[in-house]
C-alpha cells in the first residue's frame, strides 16, 4: 500500500522546484520544471546544486494555471485535529503558490485569481491524512482495495483538490514526453482533501472509554453559494452536497503514529487495547439541493423571485443524480421539508411531480391531523419493479408542525421513518489486523437524503435528530444502554458533548454555503427554541441578506476556479479584463449618491445652527437631499439586478437576461436613458482598444 509522503522539502532553483521527502532517501524525487510546469520524475534521489532555498512542506495540495502563469499549490502548515482509528487527520492552515515564471508578470486578472483563491479556498476547513481515507466512508472502506494508493482509493465526490491534482494523476497514469507509461513513483506525492467537518472527540460514555468523530465531506461538483448554485445541473450534480458521517470508535487506544510513511510497521496502523477488539459504528446522511433545475434571483429583494425550469427538462438529470445515489447507498429515504404553502409550495410540489416520474405505479399517501392539512405526504412504489422504485419521498412542513416553540414535535418525523430506520441499520466493523482492514459485522442498506429550502438550517436539525436516535440504538446494541434508555438522560455531559458537535458542524456547512453560521442552532445546542435563539436568527437572516447580495460573487467565482468549473487558460484572452465593472459609470455612482446624500441629511439634522441662521435655507438643504436620497434608494431597489455582486467568471444565463432587461429600462429613464446610451457608444470604442492592449499584454 502507497500512502503519502508526510516530509517533503521543496528545493526552489531558478529553473525548477525539487520535491523530495527526507524519510525516503531512495524515492525519487518531483521535479517541475519552470517556467513550463512540466512534471518528472528524477531517476533517483535528486537535489539541484543551485538552490536559492529549501523549504519544509506538509504535502502539495496541487497545480492551477491562471491567466498568465501556472502555480504550484504547496501546505505550508498543518495542524493535527485528532486520530482516527490510531491515524492523525491534519488541519490545513496555511498554503502558499509557487510561481513557475522566476519573474512575476503583475497583471490585474492574474492578481484577482490569486486573491480569490486566497480569500476563499485557501482558508477554508479542508482536511487531510496520510494514512487513512478521510473521503470514503467507513463502510466503503471496508470493501475497498487497500492494496491501491491513496488517492486512487478516494471518493471522486469528495476529493476536494482532484482539479488541481490533475498534472500530477495524468503524469501518474500516462507519463509526460521524456518519461512515457504510468508513473507510480508519482503515488506518495498525491494527497487528497477533504472540505468539511473533522470533529474527533476521546471522551467516556458512563464508564467506557470510546471516541465520537463527526466527518461532514462538502461534494465537489456544483459547488458554490446559496443562490448562484441550487438545484441539479445537467450531470445530476446536486448544490450544496454533503455526507455526513457519525463515527463511535470503541478500544481506540491513539497509541502509535500509524501510517508514516516508510516504516512497515507504522504503516499497517494496526492497534487496540489489550484483548479487545477495536469496533467501528458509523451512521451516514447525505443532504443536497431539491433536485429539479430551478434558481432563486436576487435583486436587492429580501425574498428573491423563484424560477423552475420544466419538470420533463430535468427528468434526465435526475435519473442521473439518484442513480448514483442507489448504487452507492442502496435505497433513498428523500426527506423533505419546505413549506407546504407560500413561495416554496412551488419546490414541494416540482419534487413531488419529480418522484411521480421517476417511481413506476406511484402510489400516494396522506397522513393529517386536525392541526396541519398535511403532515406527511409519502409517495411510495406500489411495486418494487426498477431502480428508481428505490426511492421513497416523505415530506413533513417543519416549520407548522414546530410553530410556537414546540420543538418536539419534530420528533414525529422520526417516528413516521421508524420501521425505514430500523430495517436500514447502521455500519459495524471490527478491526482485522491480520486481515488489513475492517471485517464488516452489519452494514446500513439504506440512506436519508434530507433537504429544505436552502439545505441548511432545518436540514441540520433533522439530521441531528436521526442521527440521536441511531446513536441511541448503537449503545442499545452495545449493551451500553437499557432498551428504552436514552443517552441523553444517561450521560448529560455525553449529551452535551453530542449537541455542540451537531451544532458546530451546522455552522460549518452553512458557513460553506450561505457565509454564516446556521440558524436554529439553539435547538440543536440546548433542544430548546428560545428568544435568544430567535433574535442571534435574525441577525444571521440579515449577514446573510448583506452576503448574498453584496459579496457572494467573488466567493462564487473562487469555487469556479479551484474545481475546474473556469480555466482562465482556456478563457478568452482576448477579452477586456474580466473583472472590470462594465456598468455605466452613472449607474455605478448611484448609491454613492444614495450614501452622500444620506450623509448631507443628517449634517442638517444634527448641526448645531447659529443664532442668526435662517431655518428655512436649513429646511431646503434637507428636503433636496431627502429628494435626492429618496429618487437614489428607489431607484437601486427598481434596478435591484444592476447592483447585485454578480460571478464574473462564469455568468448565470438567469442574471445575464435580468441584467439586459434593467440596462434596457434605465434605457427609458427620462433622466438617466440618454446619458446612460452615451457612455455605452464610448464604451464600444473602449472595449476594442481593451481588447488590442490584453492580446499584447499575454503575448
Amino acid at each position: 500500500m502507497t500512502l503519502p509522503f508526510r516530509d517533503i522539502n521543496v528545493h526552489v532553483a531558478a529553473d525548477s522546484y525539487t520535491f523530495t521527502s527526507p524519510s525516503s532517501p531512495n524515492a525519487p524525487a518531483l521535479i517541475v520544471d519552470r517556467p513550463t510546469g512540466d512534471v518528472r520524475l528524477s531517476e533517483t534521489a535528486f537535489i539541484p546544486k543551485r538552490v536559492s532555498r529549501v523549504s519544509s512542506i506538509a504535502g502539495i495540495l496541487g497545480f492551477i494555471r491562471l491567466r498568465l502563469d501556472k502555480y504550484a499549490i504547496i501546505i505550508t502548515k498543518a495542524q493535527p485535529v485528532g486520530r482516527l482509528k490510531g491515524h492523525m487527520v491534519y488541519k490545513v492552515v496555511s498554503t502558499d503558490f509557487l510561481p513557475m515564471r522566476e519573474r512575476q508578470i503583475h497583471d490585474p486578472d492574474e492578481d484577482q485569481f490569486l486573491s480569490l483563491l486566497k480569500t476563499y479556498i485557501m482558508r477554508g476547513p479542508m482536511y487531510f491524512s496520510y494514512s487513512v481515507d478521510l473521503t470514503n466512508s467507513f463502510q466503503r472502506q471496508a470493501v475497498a482495495d487497500n492494496s491501491s494508493p491513496l488517492w486512487m482509493r478516494a471518493d471522486d465526490r469528495f476529493f476536494w483538490n482532484k482539479f488541481v491534482s490533475t498534472d500530477l494523476i495524468n503524469y501518474r497514469r500516462t507519463g509526460g514526453r521524456s518519461q512515457p507509461g504510468p508513473q507510480p513513483s508519482v503515488d506518495p506525492y498525491i494527497l487528497p482533501l477533504i472540505w468539511g467537518t473533522m470533529e474527533i472527540r476521546p471522551t467516556t460514555f458512563k464508564t467506557t472509554q470510546l471516541t465520537v468523530v463527526l466527518i461532514t465531506r462538502k461534494g465537489r461538483y456544483r459547488a458554490g453559494t446559496r443562490y448562484f448554485t441550487r438545484g441539479l445541473d445537467d450531470e445530476g450534480h446536486a448544490a450544496n452536497y454533503n455526507e455526513t458521517e457519525q463515527v463511535i470508535v470503541l478500544n481506540d487506544t491513539g497509541r502509535g503514529l500509524g501510517g508514516y510513511a516508510g516504516s512497515s510497521d507504522m504503516q499497517s496502523g494496526k492497534y487496540g487495547a489489550e484483548g479487545a477488539e477495536m469496533q467501528v459504528l458509523s451512521y451516514v446522511q447525505t443532504r443536497g439541493s431539491v433536485p429539479v433545475y430551478w434558481a432563486e434571483i436576487n435583486a436587492l429583494k429580501y425574498t428573491p423571485k423563484l424560477q423552475i425550469r420544466g419538470i420533463e427538462t430535468a427528468l434526465g438529470a435526475a435519473k442521473k443524480h439518484f442513480d448514483e445515489q442507489i448504487r452507492i447507498y442502496g435505497d433513498n429515504y428523500l426527506v423533505n421539508l419546505v413549506n407546504q404553502k407560500g413561495r416554496e409550495k412551488r419546490i414541494k410540489d416540482a419534487y413531488e411531480q419529480m418522484v411521480q416520474k421517476l417511481v413506476s405505479s406511484p402510489a400516494e399517501k396522506v397522513k393529517s391531523d386536525p392541526l396541519s392539512d398535511e403532515k406527511f405526504h409519502v409517495i411510495e412504489p406500489s411495486s418494487s419493479k426498477q431502480e428508481f422504485d428505490r426511492l421513497h419521498y416523505v415530506y413533513f412542513d417543519y416549520h407548522h408542525e414546530t410553530k410556537g416553540m414546540q420543538m418536539h414535535k419534530a420528533m414525529l418525523l422520526v417516528e413516521q421513518l421508524k420501521d425505514a430506520l430500523l430495517a436500514q441499520q447502521y455500519f459495524r466493523g471490527v478491526d482485522m489486523p491480520a486481515n488489513g482492514g475492517l471485517e464488516t459485522r452489519n452494514f446500513q442498506t439504506s440512506v436519508v437524503r434530507t433537504n429544505c429550502m436552502d439545505s441548511l438550517d432545518r436540514t441540520n436539525v433533522v439530521q441531528s435528530m436521526l442521527a440521536r436516535w441511531t446513536l441511541d440504538r448503537m449503545f442499545v446494541d452495545l449493551g451500553l444502554l437499557q432498551r428504552g434508555e436514552t443517552f441523553s438522560t444517561a450521560d448529560p455531559d455525553f449529551e452535551f458533548l453530542f449537541r455542540n458537535l451537531w451544532a458546530d458542524n451546522a455552522d460549518t456547512v452553512s458557513n460553506s454555503y450561505a457565509g454564516t453560521g446556521a440558524m436554529k442552532t439553539d435547538i440543536t445546542r440546548t433542544g430548546k427554541r428560545t428568544k435568544a435563539g430567535i433574535m442571534g436568527d435574525g441577525k444571521v437572516a440579515v449577514m446573510r441578506y448583506y452576503l448574498n447580495n453584496f459579496r457572494d460573487g467573488p466567493r462564487q467565482d473562487a469555487f469556479d476556479l479551484f474545481l475546474g468549473a473556469y480555466e482562465p487558460a482556456a478563457a478568452n484572452i482576448g477579452s477586456s479584463l474580466i473583472f472590470a465593472d462594465r456598468r455605466p459609470i452613472l449607474i455605478q455612482s448611484i448609491p454613492y449618491v444614495l450614501a452622500f446624500s444620506v450623509f448631507f441629511v443628517l449634517l442638517g439634522l444634527f448641526t448645531r445652527r447659529g443664532p442668526n441662521a435662517s431655518l428655512w435655507t436649513i429646511r431646503i438643504f434637507i428636503l433636496f437631499w431627502l429628494v435626492v436620497a429618496g429618487w437614489s434608494f428607489n431607484f437601486v431597489i427598481s434596478n435591484g439586478m444592476l447592483f447585485v455582486n454578480w460571478p464574473k467568471l462564469n455568468p448565470r444565463p438567469w442574471a445575464t437576461e435580468g441584467y439586459q432587461d434593467a440596462i434596457t429600462n434605465v434605457r427609458k429613464d427620462a433622466l438617466l436613458g440618454p446619458l446612460v446610451a452615451k457612455h455605452e457608444r464610448g464604451l464600444s470604442t473602449a472595449r476594442y482598444l481593451n481588447a488590442e492592449e490584453g492580446k499584447k499584454r499575454i503575448e
